[in-house]
């Protein structure tokens, strides 16, 4: 996977300008995105109205799929990720945490040479904006246990399950 990043001091995130969707076994995915890179990947209640994807939005779209289908466990597409330094590294990290595994926000502050940023963490977790492509929902608790999911922790609990990660 190629992330593009850019560091601001407000962690806006770039708006997207090209849309597509896959019905997932938990719900609408919306994946939004460039003609250079996938900026948003969330679960939605509905569809846009008017929109149109791009090359790179449709690629995406085929391997979210194929995740869902089981005939994927990683992706292949340019991420452009848009946030503070902090938030970045902390998606960076989310990154390489594997198909079927978990880490904790422990681990993750630890890798980012942080290790008191605990709930600075999570809080950078929970404003992934490419969620299942940087898997923020293997991040789970030191204790094992499921914590915080923008999608909802029925679903964390259902993609850990689809990866044999639970």
């Amino acid at each position: 996977m190629k992330i593009i990043s850019e560091i601001t001091k407000t962690g806006s995130i770039m708006e997207a300008l090209y849309f597509g969707y896959v019905e997932s076994p938990i719900g609408l995915v919306e994946i939004g995105g460039t003609f250079q890179a996938i900026t948003a990947i969330e679960f939605v209640a509905k569809r846009r109205k008017g929109v149109t994807d791009s090359p790179v939005v449709s690629a995406a779209l085929e391997q979210v799929s194929e995740y869902f289908l089981g005939k994927r466990k990683t992706f292949d597409m340019a991420v452009m990720l848009q946030g503070t330094a902090f938030q970045v590294s902390v998606w960076q990290q989310l990154a390489a945490v594997p198909f079927g595994e978990t880490a904790s926000y422990r681990t993750i502050a630890e890798a980012i040479d942080n290790p008191r940023a605990v709930r600075a963490v999570g809080a950078a977790n929970g404003r992934n904006p490419v969620s299942i492509v940087l898997p923020c929902h293997r991040i789970i608790g030191s204790n094992g246990s499921l914590t915080g999911y923008g999608g909802g922790l029925w679903r964390k609990e259902w993609l850990l399950n689809h990866e044999g990660a639970r």
